[in-house]
């Protein structure tokens, strides 16, 4: 016999198996989503692991580096390779070069650059490229300075041990070697990251 008893029971029932219906679905959506993410996590670590980033570091390039990036210095460059300077001038420093241009090396006499260049005259060279460096960074406004607050020059010790006075003739500043031998001073302060490049038009000598 049908009673409300049985009738409410019956409805109490369905809206119980809905809920626990719905329960499932939303719990199957869930995990799903999870396995989806962490499906993806795994994917995008293991192209990373495969693609790793570079991390590229800005870097000032040294005295060699910034030498050899310049067409104007490849005879330097060659020298200072032949005399085994490369390992110095790339050191700590700081270092004050005065770096002869191609141009400045081809008013040597002829057939004096391929004779230096030659391991036999290893000595010979070395010195004539230490003459051209300082120890310390000389920019070109504390040369200036320096050359105005001592009458009109000023003298300094290369690396070689021998001298160097600078002066300034029509605003330009000027090199007078131990010889009497004048350079000019054509491109200054060029950064490096041991110390500064001033270009000169002639090769300097001790």
């Amino acid at each position: 016999m049908f009673n409300c008893f049985t009738f409410e029971k019956n409805k109490e029932a369905m809206k119980i198996l809905k809920v626990l219906s719905f329960a499932a679905i939303v719990g199957v959506f869930v995990a799903s989503c999870g396995e989806e993410k962490k499906e993806m996590k795994e994917q995008a670590l293991a192209e990373i692991n495969e693609n790793p980033v570079s991390i590229v570091e800005n870097k000032t390039p040294n005295i060699v580096e910034v030498a050899a990036g310049n067409e104007n210095f490849s005879t330097l460059v060659a020298a200072v390779k032949a005399a085994d300077l490369v390992s110095t001038l790339s050191g700590d420093g700081p270092f004050t070069v005065f770096a002869p241009t191609n141009a400045a090396f081809e008013k040597l006499p002829e057939g004096t650059v391929e004779t230096l260049l030659k391991p036999e005259n290893k000595s010979t060279l070395t010195g004539i490229l230490t003459y051209h460096v300082v120890a310390g960074k000389f920019d070109a406004a504390s040369v200036i300075d320096a050359i105005n607050s001592n009458d009109g020059s000023f003298t300094v010790t290369t690396v070689q041990g021998g001298t160097i006075t600078m002066s300034i003739q029509d605003g330009k500043v000027m090199l007078k070697d131990a010889k009497g031998g004048m350079a000019t001073v054509v491109i200054a302060d060029v950064d490096a990251s041991n110390g500064i490049i001033h270009a000169i038009d002639a090769v300097v000598m001790h």
